[in-house]
């Protein structure tokens, strides 16, 4: 037989209420309150021997009776098309790191390219009262299956099209491409080749012409950029491009590239060839994905798109909307920054 003693752990214990709270801290449950929601007239120390009291005691607010009482369900909802998360999963650590200080929980729909799923989703996130939604994509110059200009909430953009009139942020692609064309500059290198994805993506031809800009403000030619696929296939067919050439004073020394697989390929090609990164020829990638850069020999240096700080941003401007705050439309970019690892070299002594 089971005695009552080795029963009562089954029990759970009763959650702790906020006259319990009141009682303990030596205050009126209406001050607990007030000292609990940030409002109501009260020296400091009151307010925080409230709030320490209902930590220790583990008060936890009812977050549905909050919600009605101030009309808001706090969360938000994070919509994309990034099936693989290569871009959206950094945003999102980013946008949640803005708003769980807030009381803010964020959830991910992916809508793949679908736009029946993506209306679906957006249905479904109306109907939990969701308080906005931040949408992200795979790429900047296309729109999310899906019209959101029109909702009853508000929307905010970031790494995607962002609708006429709204809020949108993205990487500055062309500040990125400086960094790393100058970056060569400093350690002395003069040929800079530049391989980069498809044509039909619009940051390619905005880093294309921004290593243009670069080398002819320094009296430099700029060969023509190399198109082709965002893959290490890709890189290294460039390789057999650049490096076929009779005599090696015409190859480059130095590749920067637009993406860290493209980068990859064309470390691999040189290696295979037996020329010497970053000795005979520097590489410099785009997006610094850690788990390729990382793995690259030797690691790769790369531009880092700031994917965390860009979606901090996007949860700071949507709780500002959120919050009835106006703000201005039209897209911001937020800049790049270079990590150096051991691919592009070292300045001449």
């Amino acid at each position: 037989m089971v005695s009552d003693a080795e029963l009562a752990p089954v029990f759970a214990k009763p959650p702790v209420t906020l006259r319990e709270v009141a009682a303990a801290a030596g205050v009126s449950v209406a001050t607990a309150s007030k000292a609990l929601n940030g409002q109501g007239r009260m020296t400091a120390e009151t307010r925080e021997r409230i709030r320490e009291t209902a930590r220790l005691l583990g008060f936890r607010p009812n977050n549905l009776a909050q919600s009605l009482l101030r009309k808001r369900s706090f969360t938000v909802g994070l919509l994309t098309n990034d099936t693989y998360g290569r871009f959206s999963l950094p945003l999102m650590a980013g946008v949640s790191d803005a708003l769980v200080d807030k009381g803010v929980s964020v959830f991910l729909c992916n809508v793949e390219d679908d736009q029946r799923l993506a209306q679906l989703h957006v249905e479904a996130m109306l109907d939990k009262r969701v308080d906005g939604i931040v949408a992200t994509g795979k790429r900047i110059d296309r729109h999310l299956p899906v019209d959101l200009s029109n909702l009853r909430i508000p929307v905010v953009y970031a790494f995607t099209q962002p609708d006429p009139g709204a809020v949108g942020l993205v990487s500055d692609d062309a500040g990125g491409a400086r960094l790393a064309v100058e970056q060569f500059l400093r350690l002395g290198r003069r040929r800079i080749a530049h391989v980069s994805g498809p044509a039909s993506f619009a940051v390619v031809h905005t880093r294309a012409g921004a290593y243009r800009d670069v080398l002819r403000e320094n009296g430099l030619p700029a060969a023509e950029p190399l198109l082709g696929a965002w893959s290490e296939a890709w890189g290294h067919d460039a390789v057999a491009k650049l490096f076929d050439k009779a005599g090696r004073e015409g190859w480059p020394d130095c590749v920067f590239c637009g993406n860290d697989q493209i980068a990859r390929g064309v470390i691999d090609a040189l290696r295979e060839r037996g020329i010497r990164v970053p000795d005979d020829v520097g590489v410099i990638g785009f997006d610094n994905w850690e788990i390729v850069a990382e793995a690259t020999r030797p690691p790769l240096t790369s531009i880092d798109m700031n994917l965390a700080s860009l979606g901090r941003e996007a949860g700071l401007a949507l709780l500002s909307l959120v919050d009835g705050q106006p703000a201005a439309p039209g897209i911001r970019k937020l800049p790049c920054r270079l990590v150096v690892r051991q691919s592009c070299g070292s300045p001449p002594q």
